[in-house]
């Protein structure tokens, strides 16, 4: 039984490292090294080359090194005997949950815009009871940052696909119960996972049930975003601003009209980061779990994509 590391785009060294730190005796191929196929049980992964994982006739589980999994499962030709597993990481938690508090207070204070304008003009801000902030998806990630946005005293709301019950957070469900929540949402905050469903979910219908004025932060994925309908509201003046940190295409071309937008506060994906030597456990736990025939943790349900 053995294990190959597929992490196209970044220096897979420090996974290696941390793999075999974690577990010294585990046979470990990197993609696209020689290796034997046949040999390969266990996957991890991130934004794997599509139908690779078809080469691997004994392959049983697909590991993401991330929270997220819509890079595994948007790939038709995953083998429909492996079971596909992510990340739950506390560390990931946190910096999530403290970097969007970081975005809604230098929205709500207006503190980048002083700098970029250069004007010694103080502008006029909301103070916490006058927003209300919205969260689109309540799971780990989503519950987290609203939890710390109402516990910080902010008016919390939050909406997912199923009811869910959070202390000190209104809550909506469903299609029904969206537009209940947009309705007063001044700032929307997308922590979606990225399924078929949710594709292209921030587009002009949702800002228009938006109240005028609203901003958009979106620390999911790119493509929830439909991009030229966000431009479009920005420019007629029924959303105030956004704040993104995902795109479509990463990194973000140089020439793209995001850049250059007055309304749009542009980070470079780092609003949580995947620290190997923080998550590996989980990975190799999982690992000895299909190893010794045991149920593993964090496996992903198909049906919902998450």
């Amino acid at each position: 039984m053995s294990v190959l590391l597929i992490c196209t785009g970044r220096d897979p060294q420090v996974w290696v490292n941390a793999i075999r730190e974690q577990q010294p005796n585990v046979k470990l191929y990197v993609y696209p090294e020689v290796h034997d196929p046949q040999e390969i049980t266990f996957v991890v992964t991130w934004k794997h080359p599509k139908g690779v994982f078809n080469r691997y006739p004994n392959l049983e589980v697909i590991a993401s090194i991330g929270a997220g999994v819509d890079h595994i499962i948007s790939d038709p030709e995953i083998p429909k005997r492996a079971l596909i597993t992510r990340v739950i990481d506390e560390q990931l938690t946190k910096d999530m949950s403290t970097f969007v508090l970081a975005l809604v207070l230098d929205k709500i204070r207006n503190v980048s815009i002083h700098h970029s304008e250069k004007k010694w003009s103080p502008l006029p801000y909301h103070t916490l009871d006058e927003e209300n902030i919205g969260v689109m998806g309540l799971g780990v990630l989503g519950k987290a940052v609203a939890l710390n946005l109402s516990s910080n005293g902010f008016k919390v709301s939050g909406w997912s696909k199923s009811r869910k019950h959070i202390d000190g957070v209104s809550t909506y469900h469903g299609e029904k119960g969206l537009n209940d929540f947009l309705k007063d949402t001044s700032i929307l905050i997308c922590l979606l996972p990225l399924t078929s469903e949710t594709d292209s979910i921030l587009n002009k219908e949702l800002f228009e049930k938006l109240p005028k004025g609203a901003y958009i932060i979106n620390v999911a994925r790119g493509e929830h975003l439909v991009e030229h309908d966000l431009l479009e509201m920005l420019d007629k003046g029924h959303l105030s601003g956004a704040s993104l940190d995902v795109f479509r295409t990463e990194p973000l071309p140089e020439e793209h009209p995001f850049w250059k937008h007055p309304k749009i506060h542009i980070t470079p994906h780092i609003a949580s980061v995947t620290d190997p030597k923080k998550v590996v456990h989980q990975l190799m736990e999982n690992y000895m779990h299909l190893k010794n025939r045991e149920p593993l943790k964090n496996v992903v349900e198909l049906k919902k994509e998450y």
